[in-house]
């Protein structure tokens, strides 16, 4: 087994819980473009029977990669991030992300692949609530360009 093998499975420590705040999810909704009102307007997201503003789908990366800096911090993982091409990310929600949620995030090696002096590295983040239910699973894949000669 190479070394880079060796990472396949590895998890890391849950990051510190994530406060998901109105503002946060205000400011990522106009970052992206998501002009529902229930990304920004409390009652908007209470007539669709939210408790608060209710996040975009893609605001789960912000929970995410949080705890996807342990890997990058890994010294054993290998990962310049100057190098860094991000070439994949995909999200399986089990339940929308709301204002007040307080979320933690575990990440896990998923897979390494060693392709023409390059290295992708995926990870799977997993995003659980406050009492540990499912919130969402982040798949995320990242292209480490080699050294050039």
């Amino acid at each position: 087994m190479s070394e880079t093998e060796s990472l396949v499975g590895r998890t890391y420590p849950p990051a510190p819980p994530y406060q998901v705040g109105r503002e946060a999810v205000r400011a990522f909704a106009d970052a992206v473009q998501a002009a529902h009102p229930a990304h920004t307007d409390v009652d908007a997201a209470r007539a669709l029977g939210y408790a608060d503003v209710v996040a975009p789908p893609t605001f789960a990366v912000v929970v995410a990669q949080r705890a996807e800096a342990a890997v990058v911090a890994d010294p054993e993982a290998g990962i310049d991030f100057s190098r860094v091409v991000h070439a994949d990310e995909r999200f399986t929600h089990h339940r929308p992300i709301v204002a007040g949620d307080e979320l933690t995030a575990t990440v896990l090696i998923e897979a390494v692949k060693e392709l023409g002096g390059n290295r992708m590295v995926t990870t799977v983040t997993e995003i659980v609530d406050a009492a540990g239910a499912p919130v969402s699973d982040v798949a995320s894949t990242l292209l480490v360009r080699g050294e050039e000669s």
